[in-house]
Formats: structure tokens, C-alpha cells, sequence
């Protein structure tokens, strides 16, 4: 049960490269108005609240935000938008699949939003149904590996201790953190054995995972960083997908030229 994706590796990095703090916010903040709304306020019956509430407070969103974002969404505060969920589908430089998940009140300005930054950084749109078969959609935690009460930095059999009987499937060395892996359905389960066995997580999310990842270079790497980067400038893109292989070669190659 262990493994290693270039992909998610590239990911962290770019992350902390690129550190959008207040289109972060913005992101984030939605996915608890949302949750709010769908869910309700009550975080004891909402654990999809718990997740987007704990991954704000990981990335240092004050708290009166994620208060009135909670109040926003359950109905309790004036305010809130009515938003959906919108997938697009599409090609990025070097034939890498990109699956981009919209959050948005305006389904016209999503839907050109994502059009322009993805034709004109190399990439092409694609047909509902033909880039998304090459992805699964599971639960990922993302476990730290520096931990309170941990000195040494937890191991993955750590890891494996906590969640092989809550239902988790996989879990991969992504160099500083471990990403857990499950069905959705077990993602409440196999954080809360993580919390019961006093391992603490930086995220909780129910994602698409690629089936397949396709080798690039420097070049198509960077195209591709590009077309990604312009996609997550929009405010209606909450999540960006794609099964892009990046080797430490390469990404070493990409570092060293800034």
C-alpha cells in the first residue's frame, strides 16, 4: 500500500511556490458556504462542514470568516449565492488530461472563464465524457509527517495502523505528508480513526484521482503549470485535475529556471 505521485508531489511544491493567500480564502470560504447550505450549521452532523472547515483554518483563514461563511450558507445571514457544480473536460499541452471543477453562481461566465484560459495557454476543450473516465473520484487525506507527540516524524506504518480497518485503500509517501486514499463514502471514517489514534490531518477531500499519468518534460511541464495556473486564476474554478507525471529530473530542470 504504498507508491509515489509525481503529480501530487508537483502540486505541494507549486503550493507553497505559488501561495495565492487570498484566492485561496476566497476558495475555500465557498466550499463552507456550501457545505453550509447543504449540509447545515451544525458541525457535529456535517462532517462535510468539519472537512472545509478544517482545511480553512489549516491555511490560516480567521475564524470570523469561516463564522459568517457558515452563517451565509445555513440561512442564518443575508448574503449568500446560490452555486453549482460545473465540470469541464479538456486537453492540456502533451496530451495530459485536465478535468476542471467549477464553483459558481454564473454558469456563462464559469463557462468562459475556462474557455479562454485553456485555449490560450495550448490547451483544447474536450466532450462530457471523454477526459473524465480517466479519473476516479476518492477520498484524499493529506497527513503531515511532522507531528506533535512524534519526534521523529511519523512512519507510514504509523499511518497504516490507524486506517487499514476504517477502510482506507492506499497510502503513498508524498515526501513531507502521506496521502491516504479511500472510497468517499469511508472519508469520514478513516479521518476520524486518524483523530482517535492522535494523528492529525491538513486536509479531507473527496477528489478526482487519475487512473493513469502521462510522462512530460521541462517544456510540456511548463505549458501545462501555465494552463493550470490560468485556470485557477478564475473565482469559479475551485479545483483543477490532471494526470500530469512529473519526474524530480524534470521538476528540478523546471525549479532551475524559475
Amino acid at each position: 500500500m504504498s507508491g509515489h505521485s509525481k503529480w501530487a508531489t508537483t502540486k505541494h511544491k507549486k503550493a507553497v511556490v505559488d501561495a495565492r493567500r487570498a484566492k485561496s480564502f476566497a476558495k475555500l470560504i465557498k466550499n463552507i458556504e456550501v457545505a453550509a447550505r447543504t449540509g447545515g450549521a451544525d458541525l457535529s452532523g456535517n462532517p462535510t462542514l468539519v472537512d472545509a472547515v478544517q482545511k480553512a483554518k489549516k491555511t490560516s483563514v480567521p475564524n470570523d470568516n469561516i463564522d459568517r461563511a457558515i452563517k451565509r450558507g445555513s440561512g442564518a445571514e443575508g448574503g449568500g449565492a446560490d452555486y453549482m457544480t460545473i465540470m469541464y473536460e479538456g486537453y492540456a499541452s502533451g496530451g495530459v488530461a485536465v478535468l476542471i471543477e467549477c464553483l459558481t453562481d454564473n454558469r456563462n461566465r464559469a463557462a468562459s472563464d475556462v474557455r479562454v484560459a485553456v485555449t490560450r495557454n495550448g490547451g483544447t476543450m474536450a466532450d462530457p465524457g471523454s477526459v473524465s473516465f480517466l479519473f476516479t473520484r476518492k477520498g484524499v487525506i493529506v497527513v503531515a509527517k511532522a507531528q506533535d507527540g512524534h519526534p521523529d516524524g511519523l512512519t507510514e506504518d504509523d499511518v497504516l495502523g490507524a486506517v487499514l480497518d476504517a477502510g482506507a485503500e492506499d497510502v503513498e509517501d508524498q515526501g513531507d505528508t502521506f496521502e491516504v486514499r479511500c472510497e468517499p463514502t469511508d472519508l469520514v471514517k478513516v479521518r476520524t480513526a486518524l483523530q482517535e489514534a492522535g494523528i492529525d490531518y491538513d486536509s479531507a477531500d473527496a477528489s478526482f484521482v487519475p487512473a493513469t499519468s502521462v510522462p512530460v518534460d521541462a517544456e510540456h511541464a511548463a505549458k501545462v503549470f501555465r494552463l493550470i495556473d490560468a485556470l485557477e486564476d478564475s473565482d469559479d474554478v475551485q479545483n483543477v485535475y490532471a494526470n500530469l507525471d512529473v519526474s524530480d529530473e524534470v521538476m528540478a530542470e523546471l525549479e532551475a529556471v524559475g
